[in-house]
């Protein structure tokens, strides 16, 4: 079998504009949650967001190209910029490159816009260009673009499963001689009033702070952002003396079948026992768990048991990212694998924020307050959606 590595990553999220800005960020323990300050804000119930601050596509972007980007597509190519970048790859891989993102609203600010031009506004035509910047397909088109890769390049939208979907499929890819190089991760821009709105009406939102695992959660908080990384064959990338980060060891991906919403503890350890087989690892093994964590009752406890169901009453330290950078939706998995790439690089695992109290349902050794050192040879990344939809990723030192 053909071996997978990372040579790569970059990202766009609420805590920085880059991999050092965010390393440093998780590593002290900050938190890009705060008010929300996009346009009629003050007209929803939950006001607080990860949102990406003070963003100026015109600094990152050419001028000439902006009406094509909604900001999800924005974000990707600014990430994906970074990752090309520190990976070293050549332009024009030609077929033997791809792109698989992942993406769970594609441009909603752009649906949002011209809905509210044609309803609200009273206008009778929008731009030629909303179908183009709307379609979930445009990150990975101008990633495609940007980088002359003519090889698999396609969108996955699996709602918060959607970026380890498509790093599973990008793996796929790769082994089985497809491509030797594939951009990878997830996009997302769905913090706008329609996106929360959406949102608020299923009462999963925390209204003050994401606090995964603890007890006195109220639920999640929404981010925006991408995360972009370089999959590549290892001889390919050795051949050309290219940095490797850490091996994508093992994928694997489940469906509970029973509720739309309801997570199944059966379904994610599943998951995580099929990722583990596919890397050829035992539970032993692992060192440390980037939970899916999202913060909400539900999500927690039945992740808490699915964990204990695979690694026992000592499973290896865990923490959840999505108090500091925000639940990323269709690019969550992403921020979380560059998060584990800190883990294994450097030996450091991030904090998971926003704690209070233990919750005796969720029995797993929870890194919080400050960030935790350990050497790490391999980690699991989760996400679960909705839809009773698990993706679970290994990665472990080259």
């Amino acid at each position: 079998m053909r071996r997978v590595v990372i040579t790569g990553i970059g990202t766009v999220n609420a805590l920085a504009k880059d991999v050092p800005g965010t390393f440093a960020a998780l590593t002290e323990g900050r938190s890009g949650i705060g008010p929300l300050g996009f346009r009629d804000a003050d007209r929803l119930t939950i006001r607080i967001g990860a949102e990406v601050r003070d963003w100026d596509p015109a600094a990152h972007l050419p001028a000439a190209n902006l009406p094509l980007y909604d900001p999800v597509t924005q974000y990707a190519l600014v990430a994906g910029a970074e990752a090309v970048a520190m990976a070293g790859l050549p332009f024009g891989l030609g077929a033997r490159g791809g792109v698989i993102l992942g993406t769970a609203a594609g441009g909603i600010s752009t649906w949002e816009d011209s809905y509210r031009a044609v309803f609200a506004e009273g206008r009778n035509r929008v731009s030629p260009l909303v179908v183009p910047r709307l379609m979930h397909n445009a990150p990975a088109s101008h990633l495609s673009i940007a980088h002359g890769l003519q090889g698999p390049v396609f969108a996955v939208s699996s709602a918060c499963a959607s970026a380890n979907q498509a790093m599973g499929l990008a793996l796929q890819q790769i082994r089985s001689g497809a491509a030797d190089v594939m951009l990878t991760g997830g996009a997302e821009a769905m913090l706008c009033f329609g996106g929360v709105k959406a949102w608020e009406g299923l009462r999963v939102l925390a209204p003050d702070m994401c606090r995964p695992f603890s007890l006195g959660r109220k639920g999640m908080v929404i981010g925006d952002g991408a995360g972009v990384l370089v999959f590549e064959e290892e001889s390919h990338a050795r051949a050309r003396g290219a940095t490797v980060l850490a091996e994508v060891a093992g994928f694997a991906m489940t469906a509970d079948a029973r509720d739309i919403v309801a997570p199944d503890p059966d379904g994610a350890a599943a998951a995580m026992r099929g990722a583990l087989a596919d890397a050829g690892l035992s539970p032993a093994d692992i060192g440390h768990i980037n939970a899916h964590g999202t913060g909400t009752l539900a999500n927690d406890r039945s992740e808490s048991l699915a964990i204990v169901r695979v690694f026992g009453d000592h499973a290896p330290p865990v923490s959840s990212t999505k108090a500091a950078h925000g639940h990323g939706i269709g690019a969550t998995g992403a921020f979380e694998a560059i998060a584990c790439i800190l883990a294994l690089s450097r030996g450091i695992l991030p904090p998971t924020l926003g704690f209070q109290a233990p919750d005796p349902e969720c029995r797993v050794d929870l890194v919080h307050g400050v960030a935790r050192g350990a050497r790490v040879n391999a980690v699991i990344s989760n996400a679960f959606a909705f839809g009773g939809l698990n993706a679970v990723l290994v990665l472990r030192q080259a």
